[in-house]
């Protein structure tokens, strides 16, 4: 693995923990469709969530939360979308929402910052 899929890799399992900490089930992880993914889907009581996770070891380029673009939620909105219509149990869900968890971390700093920015339109 990459340097970068490795700070992604530990990005998503903080965040899949975090989750379940407050509460989320986790219902699948790294979710494709064609050239599309979703990083977590889970639930949110009759809620679900599909869940972009952003990591940054460096603020060099930004923090973590910066990087997430319109195009990028555009797409996680059209992978859930995939994702809903091949699931006969979507009927339980009565919310659908786009969570964006951001992760910064600094080995310099020695720090962690995690950002949930819940209903990410």
């Amino acid at each position: 693995m990459k340097g970068n899929q490795v700070c992604g890799a530990a990005g998503e399992r903080i965040a899949g923990e975090y989750l379940e900490l407050i509460g989320y089930r986790i219902i699948e992880k790294n979710f494709r469709t064609g050239h599309l993914e979703i990083d977590i889907i889970a639930s949110d009581d009759d809620c679900i969530v599909f869940v972009e996770v952003k990591t940054r070891k460096s603020d060099r380029f930004g923090e973590a939360y910066d990087s997430i673009s319109r195009k990028k939620i555009s797409n996680i909105r059209k992978a859930a979308c995939n994702y809903l219509s091949n699931r006969e149990d979507k009927a339980f869900f009565h919310q659908v929402r786009i969570d964006v968890v951001a992760i910064d971390l600094s080995a310099v700093k020695g720090r962690l910052l995690l950002r949930h920015l819940k209903g990410v339109s």
